[in-house]
């Protein structure tokens, strides 16, 4: 325990993950706050949450996938105490406007994989934006490029599972039992 705080001492393990992820959180934070001391204010929260797992942060398989949870839950925490529920008649509710269908997770990954083709071999994300993203047939892009249509069509299959890996690793992705994204980190 520290002296006089009641809080246990910070582990090296999770100094370590602190000073490897915070500068992405406050990031985080920034992009969805309206100002930069209400999000150090909430980096301070989930630093001390953290700490207050004492050693048990050492055990945390993903240390970086933990933190942004936290961050996340303590996020939506602050925004709930923001705004508290407010009563409304059933006129009043019946007069709101309908919400959007929500966004799938899948499709939020949209600036992942933007960030994950930029750092692709050229030659690979060459033929992912041109046959998955363009619509461009395997035909054409092998005529075009003086391929055979099976070279095509292996060159795109490797491609898309170096993609995939970079994907899963890069945003943390987590998919489903039947191989869908259940949810990702954005770094």
């Amino acid at each position: 325990m520290q002296k006089g705080s009641g809080l246990p001492e910070a582990s090296p393990c999770l100094m370590q993950a602190w000073g490897a992820h915070q500068a992405e959180l406050r990031g985080w934070l920034r992009q969805r706050l309206p100002d930069t001391a209400t999000a150090q204010d909430l980096l301070q929260d989930v630093f001390l949450k953290a700490l207050r797992q004492g050693q048990a942060f050492c055990g945390v398989a993903n240390a970086r996938a933990w933190l942004f949870e936290v961050t996340r839950n303590t996020l939506t925490d602050h925004l709930r105490r923001q705004h508290p529920t407010e009563h409304w008649t059933e006129a009043e509710l019946d007069s709101l406007p309908q919400p959007a269908e929500p966004v799938a997770v899948v499709d939020q990954l949209t600036g992942c994989l933007r960030r994950v083709l930029a750092e692709l071999d050229e030659a690979d994300a060459d033929i992912i934006r041109q046959c998955d993203l363009n619509g461009q047939r395997q035909q054409d892009y092998a005529a075009a490029h003086g391929l055979s249509l099976p070279a095509t069509k292996a060159r795109l299959r490797r491609a898309r599972e170096r993609l995939r890996a970079a994907m899963t690793q890069g945003c943390q992705i987590q998919t489903l039992p039947g191989g869908g994204v259940a949810d990702f980190v954005p770094r």
